[in-house]
């Protein structure tokens, strides 16, 4: 057997040279996106947060982190319900009296034109009212009533601008085209009863819009 030792120079299991760290890597640097190292998701919440930026740890979901952590509480679907018809008979109500006493007295209800009419009145008129809410403060009449608001799924702010008239026309245009319109509808309003985590409608997902309590 061989006395010899390896020579550095020839040792098979020297270690090669270290690579170069990350640019700004090191103790206390960023990570990749400009953010602090080890820290915060994308809204700047702690690791492993909900869309608000809630406290890390799991939850329900097999393990992953609690979607629903920094939220406030989901609002109740009954609530929910109960705003719609508080606001479809404060729309509805008012039109439904000035069309009748536009048409002289006659029953819009008993003739086919005539209901048409104003159920495209009425939807539209929803759909302005609805819009002008909540782009402004996130409720309509019915949801002040019921202490629950339309809040974006990303960070909680009023749905301002085009999340909230995006909300407002699924909801209320689609039931303009005959048959077809009144099915999508009932899809989109009954979506939030199977909906899991955040109770959404289809009118919610196309806003990225969530409806949450009032009262913590």
């Amino acid at each position: 057997m061989s006395t010899d030792q390896p020579t550095p120079e020839n040792d098979p299991f020297k270690k090669g040279p270290e690579p170069p760290p990350y640019p700004g890597s090191g103790a206390g640097a960023g990570g990749p996106y400009g953010g602090p190292g080890g820290q915060g998701g994308p809204y700047g919440g702690a690791p492993g947060g909900g869309p608000y930026g809630g406290a890390p740890g799991g939850g329900p979901y097999g393990g992953a982190p609690d979607p629903l952590a920094g939220m406030p509480p989901l609002a109740n679907r009954g609530k929910r319900l109960l705003a719609r018809i508080i606001d479809g008979l404060l729309v509805g109500v008012p039109i439904s009296v000035i069309f009748y006493g536009a048409t002289w007295g006659s029953n819009p209800w008993n003739d086919q034109a005539k209901s048409t009419s104003l159920s495209i009145i009425i939807a539209v008129v929803y759909f302005v009212y609805e819009g002008l809410m909540l782009t402004s403060r996130g409720q309509t009449v019915g949801k002040m009533a019921m202490h629950i608001r339309v809040a974006m799924l990303e960070n909680g702010a009023i749905p301002a601008g085009r999340p909230g008239w995006t909300r407002a026309a699924v909801y209320n245009l689609p039931e303009i085209v005959p048959c077809c319109g009144f099915i999508f509808w009932l899809v989109n309003v009954l979506w939030c009863t199977w909906d899991d985590p955040y109770h959404q409608c289809l009118h919610d997902k196309a806003a990225k819009t969530v409806v949450v309590s009032t009262v913590q």
